[in-house]
């Protein structure tokens, strides 16, 4: 028996223990999201994998969501942005495939690795420049460095000019925002559609080696068809929303995890625990990523006796899922880098929709983490724990703010 849908809570006050509560109404739970629109939030991991990698879940609302279809999701609908773009995310079947072969090419491995020199490189300055704080004087580490370090590898890795990347950032910022109204919503999803559009602008006149100027580029092999012009702007602020927050996150949670547990810490700092498991771990306990809006049951389905219908919505819950005791036991909360397993998570998604960015994410964590807490060996919280409060969002998870002082006891 189904109860009532439990209204979440869209400025994420409490995101672990609202899907500890879904998760404990069963595999599939409905769930109300902003305006009274219902959805099955999936907790159980096993249940969530099988739905990302089969064909009877789509991501594509013009197709498969009754609701979106019968014109009852409207433009001021709070998350019209998520669902209404055209791009990989919202994808289905053989045009997802299309898509995804047209971006894939600006992802490869070679294209990853060599951004590693820059990713040290910017890595070093931010440090630099926080090196200068006088003693005793708290920082923001978010604000001023796990935000700074993503956003600056993506606008390198997009080939963003200047004077286009500080309005960008602000409209990323925009939205993962909870708070926003709808109209608040509407507005910073026309305003980065613009300024991606400019972006694709300044890069037909002046292309370079980078992933604009590549989409731009990019045909398909077999019947020649470029991206569409909306594909390629809706592709791009894919890549910038979905890289940069995730992995601001990464960086701020894994970075909290350390301040929180002195002795992991030392182990890790230490060598004597590699900075890959805190990395896998991190992305685990805490999802960067908390709830994914959205996917719509192509078919009826049936889950432990409930039945979703054809055209239905459905949200994957990441934070639920990737605690689900029945795959990382009855520690599933508890932070544990020894845990066999943390790398079996969704933080990254699964199946068809995997990350394409997913490599780049974990670069960034293996050369960041080491080299904060080489420069910073004596980093700390500079407010209790319990102080440090989260974003405004039921789809990111992190920290609002990570005040710390760099160095030791005064």
């Amino acid at each position: 028996m189904q109860h009532e849908p439990i209204a979440l809570d869209t400025t994420g006050t409490d995101i672990q223990g609202e899907s500890a509560r879904i998760r404990a109404r069963g595999p599939v739970s409905l769930v109300e999201l902003p305006g009274g629109v219902p959805a099955w939030s999936v907790t159980d991991a096993t249940v969530l994998k099988s739905l990302l990698a089969g064909p009877q879940v789509s991501k594509d609302p013009r197709q498969h969501w009754t609701a979106f279809i019968n014109g009852e999701i409207t433009e001021d609908w709070p998350l019209h942005s998520w669902v209404a773009v055209d791009n990989m995310f919202t994808a289905y079947g053989a045009g997802h495939r299309r898509l995804r072969k047209l971006v894939a090419p600006a992802f490869t491995h070679r294209r990853t690795a060599a951004l590693r020199s820059r990713i040290e490189a910017i890595t070093e300055i931010l440090l630099d420049d926080l090196s200068v704080t006088p003693r005793g004087e708290s920082v923001d580490f978010r604000a001023r460095f796990a935000y700074l370090v993503p956003i600056q590898v993506l606008s390198e890795l997009m080939g963003v000019p200047e004077h286009l990347g500080s309005p960008i950032r602000t409209c990323v910022d925009g939205f993962f925002d909870g708070s926003f109204t709808p109209e608040q919503a509407r507005a910073n999803y026309l305003e980065m559609y613009r300024l991606i559009s400019e972006l694709v602008a300044y890069r037909r006149e002046t292309p370079g080696d980078d992933l604009t100027s590549v989409l731009i580029a990019t045909r398909d092999e077999d019947d020649g068809s470029r991206l569409t012009e909306k594909e390629l702007v809706d592709t791009l602020m894919l890549v910038i929303n979905a890289g940069h927050e995730t992995t601001v996150n990464l960086l701020d949670q894994a970075i909290f995890a350390l301040l929180t547990r002195p002795q992991l810490r030392a182990e890790i700092v230490e060598g004597r625990v590699p900075w890959t498991d805190l990395v896998e771990e991190t992305l685990r306990f805490e999802s960067p990523v908390a709830h994914l809006p959205m996917r719509y049951a192509v078919d009826d389905i049936e889950i432990d006796g409930i039945r979703i219908r054809k055209g239905e919505a459905i949200l994957a819950c990441y934070v639920g899922a990737n605690r689900d005791p029945k795959v990382h036991g009855a520690t599933a909360d508890e932070f544990d880098v020894t845990r066999p397993t943390r790398d079996q998570h969704v933080a990254f998604g699964h199946g068809v929709h995997h990350c394409l960015g997913a490599p780049l994410a974990r670069l960034e964590a293996a050369i960041v983490l080491p080299a904060v807490f080489r420069r910073f060996p004596n980093l700390r919280l500079a407010v209790a724990a319990s102080k440090v409060e989260p974003v405004v969002s039921f789809v990111s998870n992190g920290h609002r703010t990570l005040p710390v002082y760099l160095a030791g006891e005064e």
